[in-house]
């Protein structure tokens, strides 16, 4: 289980690396993204970029080396797989400027797993990782994934990626977590938006966000206010139901 959040603990980043060309061309719907952001908020780590890249060395290389320098983890889904086109394990390598080979923990691993003779030179590609990673397990196929530095590389497949994530957020220290209220208002966001700005002002440590929505037929909005000072949190929860009840109250 990930490491409780103090309110001393600190602001954690991360990014979302999404490899492969079936999810730029809309072959594959990822659903990566989502699980992962959601997970990450409940541990307390801010998804604060996302981005994805085909099957191309160089575009892989520049995005990774981008990410981990600038947040504190990157997790990359997609592109581990045994075909000639899962590169992600070798330019991670690149990016790192370290070498790759097959790992006797991955060979192991993959030589319990299968039959006799059902090993091949393509499964072994799966056993490819780069010096000086940690193998991230893998309950679901066994083929592992790694982590390099900042930088957890997991399977693109949903169910495989979400028991990989299991194991990297077991093991990787987590922030504050944010928190959050959401205040249904029964009126289109345009005829709020001046009040809420104003109390926007006044609360700037917390973010208030406006998020427009049909209900019955008729304009709504819900107001989302995130922070990680729940006592400023609630203020301005406060003070946004308040200007609501005053403009409904007004509309008669």
């Amino acid at each position: 289980m990930a490491e409780p959040a103090t309110e001393a603990a600190p602001v954690v980043t991360a990014a979302i690396l999404v490899i492969g060309d079936e999810i730029l061309s809309g072959r594959t719907k990822d659903k990566n993204i989502g699980y992962i952001a959601e997970y990450c908020t409940n541990i307390g780590i801010d998804i604060r970029e996302v981005r994805i890249v085909p099957d191309v060395e160089g575009e892989i290389v520049a995005a990774v080396n981008a990410l981990r320098a600038r947040y504190d983890h990157v997790f990359s889904t997609g592109g581990i797989g045994p075909t000639h086109d899962d590169i992600t394990a070798d330019s991670m390598a690149k990016a790192f400027g370290v070498g790759i080979d097959h790992d006797p923990r991955a060979v192991a691993i993959l030589t319990d797993h299968y039959a006799a003779g059902q090993l091949n030179e393509a499964r072994m590609r799966m056993a490819r990782i780069p010096d000086g990673a940690d193998l991230i397990l893998n309950k679901v196929s066994k083929a592992p994934g790694f982590t390099l530095g900042n930088v957890h590389v997991m399977a693109g497949v949903p169910s495989i990626m979400q028991a990989m994530f299991d194991e990297v957020a077991a093991k990787i220290p987590t922030g504050a977590k944010m928190l959050s209220r959401t205040v249904p208002v029964g009126m289109g966001e345009g005829r709020i938006a001046k009040q809420l700005g104003e109390i926007q002002l006044e609360y700037p440590d917390v973010s208030i966000g406006s998020y427009p929505k049909m209900l019955d037929g008729s304009f709504a909005t819900d107001i989302v206010l995130r922070s990680r000072d729940e006592g400023r949190l609630d203020q301005a929860a406060r003070a946004v139901e308040a200007m609501v009840a005053a403009m409904m109250q007004a509309n008669g």
